[in-house]
């Protein structure tokens, strides 16, 4: 099931010279809406490194742009657990018009799993991969 993680309003300055929301905006959107996933699985991001040892860094993020964006539109950012490795998770997260509920883009990022002692990936913790397993798509 998808979780609701953020929703945001596209304003006259998220435009480019072609009248429509540019690329460069997307990303903090979606980056938001990472942070959120987190703790929508139970996983607050500000308390893993604490009670695991560990935090992630994205990997990969991959936008899809299916639909143009205006001024005025409303949107809302939904995300799934599509995959989980012994190191890694990957989320799908869409991103739809608010009010119609039209695809406007995706978003698919693969999350590491890293230790800040060696500054490399590390194996998840069997704790988190209990949380991501129950959330899987």
């Amino acid at each position: 099931m998808a979780l609701e993680l953020l929703r945001g309003v596209i304003h006259p300055w998220h435009h480019d010279h072609f009248g429509h929301m540019n690329v460069r905006h997307y990303a903090p959107f979606f980056d938001d809406a990472c942070y959120h996933m987190w703790t929508k699985l139970g996983l607050a991001y500000r308390d893993m490194l604490a009670q695991h040892g560990v935090h992630t860094v994205t990997a990969q993020a991959t936008t899809r742009f299916v639909a143009e964006l205006q001024a005025g539109d409303l949107i809302v950012v939904t995300g799934v657990v599509t995959k989980i490795g012994t190191k890694s998770c990957v989320f799908l997260f869409e991103m739809r018009h608010a009010d119609t509920g039209a695809l406007h883009a995706t978003y698919e990022v693969v999350e590491v799993f890293f230790d800040p002692a060696t500054r490399g990936s590390t194996a998840m913790p069997d704790a988190v991969h209990t949380k991501l397993e129950a959330a899987l798509a």
